[in-house]
């Protein structure tokens, strides 16, 4: 108990210390969801009076940090398989602070700031019973689901996102489609207020957010479909009815109707010991050549189908579901070769629109499944959380929740992850020891004895006993690497010291030069 306390006031006074440090400054130039905003003086200087006033207070900044930190994880998310920019989760900071029945003057409800009329829209359902404007899940799906509608008539991200305080007809009238299409903008005293008035939001929580929140605390999602209560659910949980309602205040009677899923939300409180609490102690993968006491299965990913056609559509099943070899290297590209939209690669494969796709790498064209067929994973050096969702086709926020580790640098190598079962509330993610594997014995050397070989070459006795005995030598203690996520044949032949060509060889690897994730290479050294 001791231990905790101590921990969380450590991580306490150095979040007030970050908070009290220095303001950030506004840039001249600003990256917004794909788009370059050039900012004059006067520009400048407003948007940095709305950054100050956010940093005035250091409780209020923690307090409103904290919430945002709880939250804005599943906004992330949501977005991200919306086809929405991640960028817009700094607009539900500045419509509602990430209070889920925030009410505003015009009567414009929950974290997004929806009305009733707008929300019915995007098919939340507000009644006597229900009122999803209040579900940080609904609420963000909706909200996405809006801006995508005006963003296909605006065709810029940044009218769409004043197009959220005024409207669609009124983004049309005020700006005459002059913006429509580019992807710079100049931002003077004369744009209009809300932007950057966002800018301010953005600029001044980007370096705070993805953090821990100070007390350790995570917003865990449970999908429900009713009818049932939330008393009955807070049973199934380990929780309080209470605290179901003060987290879930879209179930306005408590009750869970069967209409379609929702999903309840609540606290899971304290921290993995191994878990680092802060950025700076993150773990720090170094341990090559170690093996752990609980190996991972092998043959993942696996693939099945018409490999000879791996980079045409629906020719191959990843872990059972479809995928393709990527040719392309870039996501517009792959998505052109799989015959689906870029939208659709990034939700399936959990991808942001800036991460990178590599040639040569196996992509799922449909969405992943929310449980893998293996039961657990150790976490070796150096993987990441979307390596192994991709490894076993499982959703990457379905590998997140079921441990309750939604950053990388929360993994410790020998951590076990659940791929089917989640965690329950207050149970530490397990961890095995890596221990040094074990030298194998070097096998004596194998000598030939000098016997004569007919041939009408003379010269061609020695060649050929010198290359039996070569030949021998390299079968007695040969070397093998496993193919982990992001290995190419060139980095590991670097690696070992030996040459693609050898690799090939060595491993009938064909002219495609197909690696696959878990598959043992054979290094004759």
């Amino acid at each position: 108990m001791i231990r905790i306390t101590i921990s969380s006031l450590v991580v306490l006074l150095l979040s007030l210390s970050a908070v009290s440090g220095q303001v950030p400054q506004v840039p001249k130039t600003i990256y917004f969801a794909g788009m370059t905003l050039r900012l004059n003086a006067a520009a400048q200087k407003e948007i940095q009076e709305d950054v100050a006033a956010q940093y005035r207070s250091n409780t209020h900044f923690q307090v409103k940090l904290d919430r945002i930190n709880l939250y804005l994880p599943i906004v992330e998310r949501v977005l991200r398989e919306e086809g929405v920019p991640e960028d817009f989760k700094f607009l539900v900071i500045q419509e509602s602070s990430l209070i889920s029945d925030a009410v505003s003057t015009s009567n414009a409800v929950g974290f997004w700031q929806f009305k009733k009329a707008t929300a019915e829209e995007v098919n939340l359902r507000v009644d006597q019973e229900i009122d999803e404007r209040k579900s940080i899940v609904s609420a963000t799906r909706g909200a996405a689901t809006y801006l995508k509608k005006h963003q296909s008539y605006l065709d810029n991200w940044a009218i769409t996102l004043v197009s959220y305080q005024m409207g669609l007809g009124g983004a049309r009238n005020y700006y005459k489609d002059r913006y429509r299409g580019q992807q710079t903008m100049d931002i003077d005293r004369s744009t209009y207020w809300y932007l950057k008035k966002f800018l301010g939001h953005k600029i001044a929580y980007e370096q705070q957010v993805n953090q821990l929140v100070s007390n350790g605390e995570y917003l865990h999602e449970y999908p429900v479909t009713g009818p049932t209560d939330l008393k009955a659910v807070s049973k199934i949980l380990g929780v309080s009815e209470n605290h179901l309602k003060e987290y879930n205040k879209w179930a306005i009677r408590g009750k869970i109707p069967g209409d379609r899923t929702y999903v309840v939300t609540y606290i899971l409180q304290g921290i993995v010991p191994e878990r680092p609490v802060l950025a700076s102690n993150a773990p720090v993968a170094t341990d090559e050549g170690l093996s752990p006491l609980k190996k991972n299965a092998l043959g993942y990913p696996r693939v099945e189908g018409n490999i000879n056609k791996a980079r045409q559509p629906d020719q191959i099943r990843i872990n059972g579901v479809r995928g393709i070899l990527a040719s392309g290297n870039n996501q517009s590209q792959v998505a052109q070769q799989a015959n689906i939209s870029v939208r659709k690669l990034r939700r399936s494969n959990d991808l942001k629109p800036a991460d990178p796709v590599q040639s040569g790498k196996y992509y799922y064209t449909r969405r992943k499944k929310g449980k893998a067929e293996e039961e657990e994973h150790v976490v070796q050096p150096g993987e990441s959380l979307w390596g192994i969702a991709q490894l076993y086709g499982i959703r990457l926020h379905s590998l997140m929740a079921k441990n309750r580790i939604y950053k990388d640098k929360q993994l410790l190598p020998g951590m076990v992850l659940r791929l089917r079962k989640y965690y329950k509330r207050n149970e530490p993610v397990a961890r095995v020891k890596l221990i040094p594997a074990k030298p194998k014995q070097q096998a004596p050397s194998i000598s030939i004895e000098k016997q004569e070989i007919k041939t009408p070459e003379k010269s061609g006795t020695r060649d050929i006993l010198v290359r039996e005995n070569r030949e021998e030598k390299k079968k007695v203690d040969p070397l093998y690497h496993q193919v982990q996520p992001g290995d190419t044949l060139y980095a590991i032949s670097n690696k070992y010291g030996v040459s693609v060509k050898e690799l090939k060889d060595w491993n009938n690897i064909g002219p495609d030069n197909l690696l696959s994730v878990g598959q043992k290479l054979e290094i004759r050294k």
